[in-house]
């Protein structure tokens, strides 16, 4: 008998491409009324507490100054020489950044931004776009405690991102905010949402007219909570123990704590006339007048006898007190170790909040350049991307961006060492000297005319060396011999060390020309 073996049937279906959305909550704090998120604490608490602050004005102030107050300025994003194409785009976004705020330097807005966002954790930026969908305009809002937000809301829109010259679509929840202030409300829509919402009930819409339609908030926050979180919520209980300790000392001026001094009257007591003069004496003994009075105390006895005898003799004695007084502020160490614990959780050396007991030049430098590259540089970055892929996105530039300028920071002995070894190496040319010398007395340094100041002195001097010993020297420095000639002379040059044993000159040697045969090569 023979088995015939059944094939399994297969069912095929066709599965459609759907691009994957993510599936994470967004937020874990629960949402009141219309779906937005309360504040987890009253962020004004923060701002009193920086008004209080013996250190954190500075620490804030130092952020402030160091990440946006070098300026905004604006950059080609290759190295290659500019077309006209990249010159306009420079010159319009160079423009679009003048003009973004008419009240205020851009600069300053952002300094601004950098405050706010340092004393509540959060900051917010009002935006408003032309018929074309471009940013031409931006405000601080000033009132970062009026502002409440939701969570990312459904459904998924669809928006459209430029990227490296091709579109892309991506889906995206956006947030609604809105803003409560002197029993008004007004509601924004968050910014790159594309869709036209009502600013006086926020709801979306097609047929919203113009001066009813909302503008947009770009919000910086620090930390992944829904409303930021400062940098310095570790150091809470300290600002407050310290604006406590600070009080104490203050009150002591118009309290006092101890008495001064004590009078003790033994078997008897003071006659009311002597109460009456030691009460004016001490109400007057301010000032001049007070400077050579004395005062003279009568003690009657406690019996009422008309003399005194023996032990019965009364005695006054004055004690002096001033030793139990306040002689300084109270609590030094406890506000000290507070102020460096602020100091660490903004990553700020004393320096930049005024305490530079302990620098020197060295110290100094080392400090700022381990700021800058810890602290300030990761901070620009950030605010710079911002900029450039959210204000500015509407514009599509694609050969330049906008950045926030850094100090230069150079140690002039360091500079000096490694200048010295690369001119012995042959490998600094006059032309790159100038520059560097003009750039360290902020002056515009020009390229030298001719092709001989782009060849490093130390070959130049070995040419005319060996152009010496054949006895033909140039009759001018642009009569120097070509790459090939000196390429030749090289050789030779390193046949004859290598002969003397003299390796280490015979190694700079090498490296000269091969340094020569890539520049030639590029």
């Amino acid at each position: 008998m023979v088995k015939i073996r059944q094939i399994p049937k297969v069912a095929a279906r066709i599965i459609k491409a759907v691009r994957p959305t993510p599936n994470q909550v967004k937020s874990t704090v629960s949402a009141a009324g219309d779906d937005f998120i309360s504040h987890p604490t009253d962020l004004r608490g923060f701002k009193t507490l920086v008004n209080n602050s013996a250190i954190l004005p500075q620490c804030i102030r130092a952020y402030k100054n160091n990440i946006a107050g070098f300026g905004i300025d604006v950059r080609y994003k290759s190295d290659e020489e500019p077309t006209a194409e990249m010159k306009n785009e420079k010159e319009k976004i160079e423009e679009v950044l003048e003009f973004l705020n008419l009240d205020q330097n851009t600069k300053e807005l952002f300094e601004d931004i950098i405050e706010a966002r340092e004393t509540y954790g959060i900051a917010y930026l009002e935006v408003m776009r032309n018929i074309a969908g471009e940013v031409i305009g931006i405000e601080f809002i000033r009132q970062t405690p009026s502002i409440q937000k939701t969570s990312p809301l459904y459904p998924y829109v669809d928006i459209e991102y430029n990227v490296k010259g091709r579109t892309e679509t991506r889906p995206k929840r956006f947030r609604k905010y809105r803003q409560e202030l002197n029993g008004k409300t007004v509601y924004y829509k968050e910014i790159g949402d594309p869709r036209i919402m009502d600013k006086y009930n926020g709801e979306y819409g097609e047929n919203i007219a113009a001066d009813r339609q909302a503008t947009e908030i770009l919000e910086f926050a620090l930390g992944t909570e829904t409303y930021g979180e400062v940098r310095w919520i570790g150091q809470v209980l300290g600002s407050d123990g310290t604006r406590k300790a600070e009080g104490l000392n203050n009150r002591y001026f118009s309290e006092g704590r101890h008495t001064p001094m004590m009078i003790l009257v033994k078997g008897g007591t003071l006659t009311d006339g002597s109460w009456d003069k030691l009460q004016e004496y001490i109400n007057g003994i301010k000032g001049e007048s007070g400077q050579h009075a004395f005062v003279v105390l009568e003690a009657a006895n406690m019996d009422n006898q008309a003399a005194f005898e023996g032990e019965k003799m009364p005695e006054v004695q004055i004690v002096n007190m001033s030793s139990m007084l306040q002689n300084d502020e109270l609590f030094q160490d406890y506000i000290d170790n507070h102020r460096r614990k602020v100091q660490s959780a903004f990553q700020l050396p004393d320096l930049y909040v005024g305490y530079t007991t302990d620098f020197n030049r060295a110290t100094a430098l080392a400090a700022m350049e381990i700021t800058e590259q810890q602290v300030f540089q990761p901070e620009r970055v950030s605010l710079a991307w911002a900029i450039n892929n959210k204000l500015l996105a509407g514009y599509n530039f694609q050969h330049v961006e906008a950045y926030f300028m850094e100090p230069e920071i150079t140690n002039t002995a360091d500079m000096v060492q490694l200048l010295n070894v690369a001119v012995r190496a042959g490998g600094v040319t006059p032309n790159k000297a100038k520059e560097i010398a003009y750039k360290a007395m902020g002056a515009k340094s020009e390229d030298f005319e001719g092709d001989w100041g782009d060849i490093p002195l130390e070959v130049r001097k070995l040419a005319l060396g060996a152009q010496a010993a054949m006895g033909k020297m140039p009759a001018a420095i642009t009569d120097l011999p070509s790459d090939e000639k000196i390429d030749e002379m090289l050789v030779q040059q390193i046949q004859k060390a290598v002969s003397n044993r003299d390796d280490e000159i015979a190694v700079v040697l090498k490296e000269i020309r091969k340094l020569l045969r890539e520049s030639e090569a590029s």
